[in-house]
């Protein structure tokens, strides 16, 4: 059975972590906030993870739901946000009047296109400092992490 403690020589590095985090989430946002689209609201992550989602192809807001990990009620908030910001157009589906299909507006993409470019450019400059190898395993900690983070039960 693996010890459930963490040793102290972890417990430095995992302060450190979770302190660089919440640093590194807050500078992102300030960020995406300064760079968004004139005329529109600061967008979140979630606005941004649906608009990367919509730029390849329409969706039905359930597609979008799941794709995203959302709840239909979360990612109708951030559809209907991202409606009034005039990003995203919605339609019923001609093969299930009941289903919405969301897109990106056409006239947009563009603009979307470029914005999600500058968005990731912050992180590319810091992955360009690392090897293809620090590369990988950086991704592979941040995907563990997100996996653990996920578990049921895994609250402490």
């Amino acid at each position: 059975m693996a010890d459930e403690t963490v040793a102290p020589q972890h417990s430095v590095v995992c302060l450190r972590l979770m302190q660089a985090f919440r640093r590194v989430s807050r500078g992102m946002r300030r960020w995406q906030d300064g760079a968004a689209p004139p005329s529109t609201a600061p967008l979140s992550p979630r606005h941004i993870a649906a608009l990367e989602q919509l730029l390849g192809s329409p969706l039905t807001v359930g597609e979008l739901a799941a794709r995203l990990g959302l709840t239909m009620p979360t990612v109708s908030g951030v559809l209907a946000d991202l409606d009034r910001a005039g990003f995203i157009e919605r339609h019923p589906d001609p093969a299930d009047r009941r289903r919405t299909i969301v897109q990106a507006i056409p006239a947009q993409a563009t603009l979307i296109a470029q914005w999600l470019d500058g968005a990731a450019k912050p992180i590319a400059r810091v992955l360009d400092q690392l090897s293809p190898t620090e590369q990988q395993a950086f991704l592979k900690a941040m995907d563990l992490l997100d996996s653990e983070l996920q578990r049921p039960g895994t609250t402490g």
